[in-house]
């Protein structure tokens, strides 16, 4: 028996006692974790298809360890402009086996739907007394707008171990666009800037990155991003 779900964005045909690698779960080591977005079920003699989920399928898996992939490298360059740009990526994984493939009585959670508030009962219009007309008062003359003061240039903050091109746009909408008011900001409330930013990301070490690059330590920055992972000391 076999079953295609989709576990942490991506999707995957597993069967019973199977090892697979996903993008890091939030679960801890020796948890048990259930995916019940199953597309597909086959036992051997009927296959089922999802519309586009299976009603009361699910897939119970054991997270084993969190890990990182094998690093990549990313190399741009531009013909006649001297621009070469080298980074590498280490994407975080977890492994997880799977335990069970349940066909039927899954139960999904579901959400609590909004409480409708009652309607309001419209007050009877007030009728005012006709008012005497003022004078017309005279134009006040208009102010010339003070010139916007331009903002401060970004820097690149895809330089710090676990921040890549959507977490860096999402920091500077945030007002945090230099290594200096990276350095300044704690790690809680980075991560309260970034949480609709899909993945699992880890702030404990951003400030602190960000200090030695805001002072030009790249030497020692690059010394210890070889020692992180996505992050994380």
């Amino acid at each position: 028996m076999y079953a295609i779900v989709e576990m942490a964005g991506q999707q995957f045909k597993v069967a019973k006692d199977q090892k697979v690698y996903v993008h890091r779960l939030q679960t801890e080591e020796g948890k048990k974790v259930t995916f019940d977005n199953v597309l597909l079920l086959d036992d051997g003699k009927n296959v089922t298809i999802g519309a586009p989920a299976i009603d009361g399928a699910a897939v119970e898996a054991k997270v084993i360890k969190h890990l990182r992939g094998d690093k990549v490298i990313v190399f741009h360059k531009k013909r006649r402009k001297g621009y070469r740009k080298k980074n590498g990526h280490r994407q975080s994984l977890t492994e997880i086996v799977i335990e069970s493939i349940v066909a039927k009585g899954a139960k999904k959670a579901k959400a609590a739907e909004p409480k409708k508030a009652a309607p309001k009962k419209e007050a009877a219009p007030k009728v005012e007394a006709p008012k005497a007309k003022a004078a017309p008062k005279a134009a006040a003359p208009k102010k010339a707008a003070a010139p916007k003061a331009k903002p401060a240039k970004a820097d690149d903050l895809k330089k710090i171990e676990g921040i890549g091109p959507k977490i860096a746009t999402t920091l500077i909408e945030a007002g945090i666009a230099t290594f200096a008011d990276l350095a300044k900001a704690k790690p809680a409330k980075i991560s309260e800037i970034i949480a609709d930013v899909r993945g699992n990301h880890v702030t404990d070490t951003w400030p602190a990155q960000a200090k030695l690059a805001a002072a030009g330590k790249w030497d020692e920055l690059k010394k210890w991003q070889d020692e992180l992972d996505g992050g994380k000391a």
